[in-house]
């Protein structure tokens, strides 16, 4: 008999801040517990590391330069159609709960019924950044990670608890109902995204005289890449801090978001069981992309490196074996293996495999994964692969890199010009290349960004609409 399905997504969380993958202090004991219990997946990564992009991939288990939604000024619209639209055609009852980043309620996105979802601002996202050419740009207006950092509640943790309250609503209405159709619900959490800003007790885990020092800072003599560097230049979160002492309180709070988020998905696990439904559903715990929390002086996301492009990938549930799964996976899989685990299909990127089939087969380390940018801050496009114990960075017209993750797990030691590495950086360029013309790709990116601005009345007028920066929740009365 098909099991239930609860897929849950995190916002910004990078695959390293969880106990069960080895952090030395991040304190996850409900993921900790769900992971025990299944399927973890030791890498796994995001077909684009930012929110818009990467949440239409995983709508339909597409690449974006398949989709063409190519930055947070193009949200999907249930166009190509989904997992969801499979689910609805089988006649599965699928609803959401919480953050989506789509365009708008109204939209066919797939679901049954969207409760209470958080959307791109007015339908159209954050326009400004698709202005991206090299002399043309903006940069951010304001501070990314917001005017306050600390200890607190923000809008994004009042959002959290009340998409907690209503999946517990939902389950318990779910369980008393006649209907015994397996069903599927998709619950959308914010945290660990900033606004930095997390319940007193959560921050309180992570004293900043105790937290270690970020890896390659630039005041230790580290120099960013090219590409990475001229992205930085659009925000600069690193440089304005107000001191020291705020921008370690940005790390315990990054790290106190991420336990603030076990926190929730441990009532959320807790009120499935209560339910009596733990027994009879499939749990997927995952995330969107990840953040640097200050590595190479670098914060958000946005760019290739693990700490923006590998998430946490989970699997628990009735036929899911208890293991540590060491195939390289995406959120492509996941999204063709939620059509699949219920009967259906949908047209997904190529290569792509149901996660539940990935979970059962002996590990397949050489498996290639790929990623994907061409948003904010990019001055050309940027391409990422993943395979066996390499990792390029492929940025159209700046010089790649090349990491040994078996050697440099940490992302120390670009190879690509060594001498000694050649034979290995053509060979990673050339399987990018069977996946994406990085070039074209890149072209295209910036020929559709150009037409939606143009369709908006050009610069002057695009520049009035849309988020600053973080998208606000909606009203939760």
């Amino acid at each position: 008999m098909t099991s239930n399905l609860l897929v849950i997504m995190s916002d910004e969380h990078q695959a390293r801040a969880l106990g069960c993958a080895g952090h030395p202090f991040v304190q996850t004991p409900h993921l900790d517990a769900l992971a025990a219990s299944g399927t973890r997946f030791t890498d796994a990564y995001t077909p684009s590391p930012i929110c818009v992009p990467a949440r239409a991939s995983f709508a339909t288990g597409q690449y974006v330069h398949q989709t063409r939604l190519w930055d947070n000024a193009m949200p999907y619209t249930g166009e190509p159609r989904g997992w969801g639209h499979a689910l609805q055609a089988r006649g599965v009852p699928v609803e959401s709960i919480g953050k989506l980043h789509y365009r708008d309620p109204e939209d066919p996105a797939g679901f049954d019924t969207e409760h209470i979802p958080m959307m791109v601002t007015d339908g159209v996202g954050m326009v400004w950044a698709s202005i991206r050419g090299e002399q043309d740009r903006m940069l951010m207006p304001g501070r990314m990670l917001g005017d306050y950092i600390g200890p607190g509640n923000s809008r994004y943790t009042d959002y959290d608890a009340a998409v907690v309250t209503r999946t517990d609503q939902w389950l318990q209405d779910r369980a008393a109902s006649a209907d015994d159709r397996p069903w599927c619900l998709y619950v959308g959490l914010v945290a660990p995204h900033f606004p930095l800003v997390v319940p007193q007790q959560f921050y309180d885990l992570y004293p900043t005289d105790s937290l270690p020092p970020s890896k390659l800072h630039p005041r230790d003599g580290h120099a960013r890449h090219p590409w990475v560097q001229k992205q930085f230049e659009l925000d600069r979160s690193e440089d304005l801090f107000t001191d020291e002492a705020e921008r370690l309180r940005a790390i315990a709070s990054y790290y106190g978001l991420c336990t603030w988020l076990d926190h929730n998905v441990g009532q959320i696990l807790a009120s499935l069981d209560a339910a009596g439904m733990t027994g009879d559903t499939t749990v997927v715990y995952t995330s969107d992309h990840g953040d640097n929390v200050g590595a190479r002086g670098l914060w958000g996301k946005s760019n290739l490196y693990q700490e923006s492009t590998a998430i946490p990938m989970i699997m628990a549930g009735p036929d899911v074996p208890q293991r540590v799964c060491r195939t390289p996976v995406s959120l492509v899989d996941l999204s063709l293996g939620i059509a699949r685990h219920f009967g259906g299909d949908i047209d997904a990127a190529p290569g792509a495999t149901p996660l539940a089939d990935l979970a059962v087969e002996p590990d397949r380390p050489d498996r290639p994964v790929f990623s994907e940018y061409h948003a904010v801050g990019a001055v050309s496009g940027g391409f990422m692969l993943r395979q066996g114990r390499w990792k390029y960075h492929h940025y159209v017209g700046f010089a790649p890199e090349l990491f040994d993750l078996e050697t440099d797990p940490r992302e120390e030691i670009d190879l690509a010009a060594s001498p000694g590495h050649a034979a290995i950086r053509a060979d990673m360029e050339q399987a990018l290349r069977n996946i994406v013309d990085p070039e074209a790709a890149s072209a295209q990116a910036f020929a559709d960004q150009a037409a939606l601005i143009d369709g908006y009345g050009g610069r002057e007028a695009a520049l009035k609409l849309g988020a600053p920066a973080a998208t606000p929740p909606p009203a939760l009365t």
